[in-house]
């Protein structure tokens, strides 16, 4: 494992998403992170809390700058439940759940976010405006409909290969439907 390579990764991803415009103060933000895959092994096999530090010092970074909410992926062992702070939880309602991730049980990043937090809790299902996936550990399951993927530049973390995405509404109606507010958005016939 390369630390300053993974440094240097993570900042240029970082870098890429404050110059993104789609990231809004107080919208969830899900990380999915494989620390094994990072450091160039199979996904569950080489839980790494160096690599979680790293990956958790830059993500908070980019929620300073941006004031986004953040909500750590655990992994299948805990059914991919969320880690995120207490405020969040109350203020999008969503229903706390009775565990504690561990680096064999909900895996390295999110037991390292869950021990670093304020106020951590863990709940079980959240909708998402946004996330990052590192080691392909599948969060669409946590971001809402429907998803548009962000290309980054910079596509790996270490060995690790990433997806991004953000989240719009449905787009509903068919072909008579308007999606622009206009002056005669309001008649119809």
């Amino acid at each position: 494992m390369q630390v300053d390579k993974i440094k240097s990764d993570l900042q240029a991803v970082i870098t890429e998403l404050q110059h993104e415009d789609f990231l809004v103060s107080d919208s969830i933000f899900v990380i999915g992170c494989s620390t094994s895959e990072v450091a160039g092994e199979r996904i569950g096999t080489a839980g790494s809390e160096e690599i979680a530090f790293e990956i958790f010092s830059s993500i908070k970074k980019l929620q300073e700058s941006t004031g986004i909410r953040l909500a750590f992926q655990c992994c299948e062992h805990l059914n991919r439940a969320l880690v995120v702070e207490r405020e969040t939880a109350e203020k999008y309602q969503l229903e706390e759940v009775s565990v504690i991730p561990v680096p064999k049980a909900g895996g390295s990043m999110a037991s390292y976010a869950y021990k670093n937090l304020q106020a951590p809790v863990v709940v079980e299902h959240i909708k998402a405006h946004a996330g990052i996936d590192i080691g392909e550990t599948m969060i669409g399951m946590h971001l809402k409909h429907v998803a548009v993927p962000i290309r980054l530049n910079q596509r790996y973390i270490g060995e690790a290969r990433i997806n991004v995405a953000r989240t719009r509404p449905k787009l509903i109606g068919g072909r008579r439907a308007n999606y622009e507010v206009t002056a005669d958005s309001n008649a119809c016939t």
